[in-house]
């Protein structure tokens, strides 16, 4: 293997650009050509690429977002679409590629590889929403900036005793408002895997808490239901009105902790290491502090699930 491609796929997390830099430098390090292709997939189409030097991915390791930007191509969901990326990738003497990104990202990049062309996957979505992986880039970080936003929220809810409703990202799933409501320690937290606790939450806020508390926290994810429809439901049903904030796109961008910094660090390293020793069609993750990997048919015909004992936990702590 010479010459080794990177891109970035989807919507970005904090963490992309480390990714990158670690691919890049890791190459580098065994004598590999590094090219950087621009715009996700749609920069494959369009042979928007270039070649990356060390100094290429200076000083980005602590920036958010991606440098090689990101782009939604309905192209490449095609097979007309792969086949002819897999033609440009070969025509540029591209002999492997890493795909940094979340679930579609890395479902393409599987279909490139069931199509023979040497593809690893890396896991990096704020959703954190990939079967078998552990923690996937920029959930922490996305974590901490919600944590934040409830720690602030708390002080003004407690002062004026007004409960307050904060809606995070989450269509699918709702590992960021369990993970945060549970930090932060929310009274409430509805994500979309229990849509049925939706009427039992609005029941238990209506008959109030037993403690006498004049304000609560509630954590919603965006895809169990708005902020601002809860808001309504509570007041025509409960008669208590809440202040919302939704958080939106503040959570995917600012500087990755250091969590997703060494996460996205070591991911990367661990993906050329894979290419370089012809294990190709994997997933690169963490398992017990080990980098390990998973075979894509392995991840994409398995489920995403909850953790249900932190779930179960924040019912318990909510009292």
């Amino acid at each position: 293997m010479n010459k080794i491609g990177v891109l970035t796929s989807g919507e970005d997390a904090p963490g992309m650009n480390a990714a990158i830099r670690s691919v890049v430098r890791s190459g580098l390090y065994y004598g590999i050509e590094m090219v950087g292709i621009k715009y996700g997939f749609q920069g494959i189409l369009d042979e928007t690429m270039g070649d990356m030097k060390a100094a290429s991915v200076g000083s980005i390791i602590q920036r958010g977002g991606t440098i090689l930007q990101s782009y939604k191509s309905e192209e490449i969901t095609t097979n007309h679409g792969q086949q002819k990326a897999i033609e440009i990738l070969k025509k540029h003497g591209i002999d492997g590629l890493v795909v940094i990104g979340g679930r579609d990202a890395l479902k393409v990049a599987a279909s490139l590889a069931e199509k023979n062309y040497p593809c690893i996957g890396i896991p990096a979505t704020i959703d954190n929403d990939i079967p078998f992986v552990e923690e996937a880039i920029g959930f922490d970080t996305a974590l901490n900036t919600i944590i934040e936003y409830v720690d602030r929220i708390r002080d003004t809810a407690s002062s004026h005793e007004k409960s307050s409703i904060i809606e995070v990202m989450g269509r699918d799933t709702g590992n960021l408002a369990l993970w945060a409501g549970l930090a932060g320690g929310a009274e409430n937290i509805l994500i979309p895997e229990k849509q049925e606790d939706v009427e039992g939450i609005v029941e238990k806020i209506k008959n109030g808490n037993p403690r006498d508390k004049r304000y609560s926290i509630i954590i919603v994810a965006e895809g169990c239901v708005s902020g601002i429809d809860l808001n309504t439901k509570l007041k025509e049903e409960a008669g208590i009105e809440s202040r919302v904030t939704v958080l939106g796109h503040t959570q995917r961008g600012g500087a990755p902790t250091g969590r997703d910094r060494v996460l996205a660090s070591r991911l990367g390293g661990y993906a050329v290491d894979l290419l370089l020793n012809n294990e190709f069609g994997k997933l690169a993750g963490v398992e017990n502090n080990k980098t390990v990997s998973y075979p894509f048919n392995e991840v994409f015909s398995q489920k995403h699930h909850i953790n249900e004992s932190m779930y179960d936990l924040t019912g318990r702590l909510s009292i």
